[in-house]
């Protein structure tokens, strides 16, 4: 019993660390990128005419950096949160979960370049917040990464085998090459260029922290310049 109670307070103590970092990153690291974005605005706007053109595109590099830094400081405290949030476990429209996430992300595709095929797919038991956010990510990152094919195809199913179900995202995309496969769902970690697609590289990690908090298992199958499939499961 006193072994429970000091492994509860370890586990209470290590919660608190998680909660003050998240705070130091939202309050102390946000700050001062503000203070620099609002500063070399300001500059570029009030003191245009003294600036020659090599100073503005500098500054120009510094907000872009900063805007940057902000949407990785963004995805650092998702990730962090994953970790500590609670998990309601409800029945899953899976269906009306993907198409729903679908039609939020549709506006920025153009009809005649993006074709989005889903499947009959079986219902899960998780956390449908969770969850969206698991086709939220797999679902523009596919999208990303069929930027550059005249016709993007995703595609979206799933099926029950072995007590579980098992769904996929699937894209026509640039693919990767299966070596670096296990770099895929570690934090910061990207297998193409900022230049090429931009991106923090905590998505993908986000999405597996998700589904192993569920009990399921994530991995990816792809072939460079011939696409990418995500699958993943989750409880029936």
């Amino acid at each position: 019993e006193q072994r429970v109670i000091e492994r509860t307070a370890q586990l209470e103590a290590a919660n608190k660390e998680l909660e003050s970092f998240s705070y130091s990153v939202s309050h102390d690291l946000r700050a001062p990128l503000r203070s620099i974005d609002g500063f070399s605005r300001i500059v570029l706007e009030e003191y245009a005419d003294k600036v020659d053109d090599e100073g503005k595109r500098l500054l120009n590099v510094v907000r872009d950096s900063t805007k940057k830094m902000g949407a990785l400081i963004d995805d650092l405290l998702a990730l962090s949160r994953i970790g500590r949030k609670d998990i309601e476990f409800s029945k899953v429209d899976m269906n009306k979960l993907a198409g729903a996430v679908y039609e939020e992300i549709r506006t920025t595709m153009s009809e005649s370049h993006f074709q989005f095929n889903i499947g009959q797919l079986p219902s899960a038991y998780g956390d449908p917040i969770m969850i969206q956010q698991v086709f939220s990510n797999l679902l523009n990152n596919a999208i990303k990464f069929t930027g550059t094919r005249d016709t993007a195809v995703i595609e979206v199913g799933g099926r029950s085998e072995d007590g579980e179900n098992v769904y996929y995202v699937r894209d026509n995309g640039v693919g990767f090459d299966m070596q670096y496969v296990d770099k895929m769902f570690g934090p910061f970690q990207r297998l193409h260029s900022d230049k090429e697609f931009s991106g923090t590289g905590i998505g993908l990690a986000i999405v597996q922290r998700i589904i192993l908090r569920h009990g399921g298992k994530i991995w990816a199958e792809g072939k460079v310049n011939e696409g990418a499939t995500f699958y993943f499961t989750l409880p029936r």
